[in-house]
């Protein structure tokens, strides 16, 4: 089922999911910016940035560290979105998607995110591109 099939098939869950997977991926998000302080330092200066599917991603070729960074960031989400997944009932990927859809625009200007076409875009002032299926 596509992104667009589900957002008109379930319009109130998956706004419920939504709501749910945003508030665990900022959980979960916020307890890796705790552990880890260079998660920070690595959106702030455009090293990493918020993908499309609800993951951390590298920015071009990066070190060993800020790559090693993407990965442990990607387990804990993994985990959260799981969790949100068993708990909804629905696939992973479908709640690792919604939560990309709130982390990208949950991102501040000058923070990195994926548009749409695959490309890495900086948020500037206004409102970053979202997927036509995002809620």
């Amino acid at each position: 089922m596509k992104h667009t099939e589900i957002k008109s098939k379930f319009g109130l869950k998956s706004k419920i999911i939504t709501g749910i997977v945003g508030l665990s991926v900022l959980a979960g998000a916020a307890y890796a910016q705790g552990r880890d302080p260079a998660y920070q330092s690595a959106r702030d200066s455009g090293a990493v940035g918020e993908k499309t599917d609800g993951y951390l991603g590298a920015v071009g070729n990066q070190s060993p560290a800020i790559n090693s960074l993407v990965r442990k960031n990607y387990l804990l989400r993994k985990q959260v979105y799981t969790k949100t997944a068993q708990a909804q009932g629905i696939s992973v990927e479908r709640a690792a998607f919604f939560g990309g859809c709130k982390n990208i625009q949950r991102t501040v200007p000058g923070e990195k995110y994926q548009a749409p076409d695959g490309s890495w875009k900086t948020r500037g002032s206004g409102a970053p591109e979202l997927d036509a299926s995002c809620p």
